[in-house]
């Protein structure tokens, strides 16, 4: 699929049969769980050989979706297939696809795997709407709104709803050509109106309403340029490299001890981070699982640290 819709994920989870796969060939996938899988649950579910719906798996990297639990329960078992259905989807898909069905089914997410994980899909998707996310993630559409207006990347002109149905964000430009056609064709119906001018019968009827009040058609807050990203960024990030060497540069760093401190430590972090790459292929197959939690904890430590930097930024802000 070119786009993913976001009323159509739940197609993707109504599974068929699926098809005997060696155990041997899957790898760990891209899971919304922050601390990796649960070792109870896994001891759980070895006991449990029938009943389980089948793990789903991207066909081209053979990376586990959902069902990881299961997978790892299997080989514990000694079992040397296990029953299989194929997504075929890039990367982003997959990861949207495996929050969902770990949100409806098994081992629950925490909440902050939840939130984390609808901050990717934002980042994916930006064009989908707060309650369609919130329904993937199965957070509040008030708690995804709150993340989307912390984020640092651009607001789309419009979004994808749960229904697949795209809606401008500001309804600006629909009104003002509302306007045109109640102007040229005043007996023409609402729903003919809306239908033309892109926009809901409901906000037709709010145009033909200010019009007869002596009102601007086009409500205060939608009027004007476009509102620029929430801090001012481009939602393309810089690498680690090229913020520490900023950063290096800054003179309030450099002229404090404990400015020195700061930027030995970031160094240090961003020099070895990269060296991990090196061990990739030294990790034995049945340590896998451990070196994924223990990055996975670790990324989460980073983003509570980063979390609590911005926090501190925001109370300054509101004191100054």
């Amino acid at each position: 699929m070119d786009v993913l819709d976001p009323a159509k994920v739940d197609d993707i989870l109504a599974r068929s049969a699926g098809e005997m796969v060696s155990l041997d060939v899957l790898r760990c996938g891209d899971s919304p769980r922050l601390s990796g899988q649960d070792a109870g649950h896994v001891d759980v579910l070895v006991g449990v050989e029938a009943g389980l719906p089948p793990v789903l798996v991207c066909r081209r990297t053979m990376r586990v979706i959902d069902g990881m639990h299961r997978v790892l329960a299997a080989r514990l078992r000694g079992d040397a297939e296990i029953e299989v259905c194929f997504f075929d989807g890039d990367q982003r898909e997959a990861f949207v696809v495996a929050v969902l069905a770990n949100a409806a089914h098994g081992l629950p997410l925490t909440l902050a795997d939840r939130a984390a994980a609808a901050t990717r899909i934002l980042e994916f998707y930006p064009e989908w709407s707060d309650r369609a996310i919130a329904r993937i993630t199965g957070l509040a559409a008030p708690t995804v709104g709150a993340i989307r207006r912390r984020a640092s990347f651009d607001r789309p002109d419009s979004r994808v709803g749960r229904d697949g149905r795209v809606r401008p964000l500001s309804t600006a430009e629909g009104r003002r050509q509302a306007v045109r056609l109640l102007a040229d064709r005043p007996d023409a119906s609402l729903r003919e109106i809306a239908r033309e001018s892109g926009i809901s019968v409901g906000t037709a009827r709010d145009v033909r309403r200010r019009l007869a009040e002596g009102q601007d058609p086009v409500p205060l807050n939608q009027r004007g340029a476009r509102r620029p990203s929430r801090r001012g960024h481009s939602p393309e990030r810089r690498s680690p490299e090229a913020v520490l060497e900023r950063l290096c540069r800054d003179p309030s760093l450099r002229s404090s001890e404990t400015g020195r401190v700061l930027l030995r430590w970031l160094t240090t972090q961003v020099k070895d981070v990269d060296k991990g790459k090196d061990f990739v292929d030294l990790v034995p197959p049945h340590s896998t699982i451990l070196i994924v939690e223990a990055a996975r904890g670790l990324a989460h430590r980073w983003e509570r640290f980063a979390n609590e930097v911005e926090r501190r930024l925001s109370s300054t802000s509101e004191s100054a």
